[in-house]
């Protein structure tokens, strides 16, 4: 692991990611390892649009969005690494195995991410990824997810 690990603010994240409310699904990144690791959090809130039906009484964060915020972790991790900020990368999901949930995240809970790539390189289109989301140290939900990287041409 390199020495020289990188964080990305909201800012950063919405500079690199086209996403926006109600579906941009990490508050920040931390432990920017290159292109190889990351850990994106995700602070849960009640305010979210899916708790109004996900479910009335007992909210949980739907498992599709929980596998969606590993994946924009991984995009902001391979966009910060290739200096992708302001240059409109999109990534497209083509594969997601191997995908177990564990436990509930409800609102309060803080999801952190922890993305490593398995397989993907700089100039590559396709990379793949495996990532656990936790909650106060214990699994939520593990994947491994692959997806393509839309590159602006240089």
């Amino acid at each position: 692991m390199s020495t020289d690990l990188k964080t990305a603010d909201i800012a950063l994240i919405q500079r690199i990611l086209p996403h926006r409310y109600p579906f941009l699904l990490v508050d920040k990144v931390v432990d920017i390892d290159g292109y190889q690791n990351a850990t994106g959090i995700k602070n849960v809130t009640m305010n979210e649009p899916h708790f109004q039906g996900h479910f009335p009484g007992k909210p949980i964060m739907p498992g599709v969005t929980i596998i969606e915020a590993m994946a924009q972790t991984a995009a902001v991790m391979v966009g910060t690494a290739l200096d992708m900020a302001d240059k409109n990368m999109l990534v497209y999901f083509m594969a997601i195995d191997k995908c177990k949930f564990r436990r509930m995240v409800v609102p309060g809970d803080v999801l952190e991410l922890k993305l490593e790539t398995t397989r993907g390189k700089p100039g590559g289109k396709v990379w793949k990824f495996a990532g656990v989301a936790e909650v106060d140290g214990e699994m939520a939900c593990e994947a491994e997810f692959t997806a393509m990287m839309d590159l602006p041409a240089a």
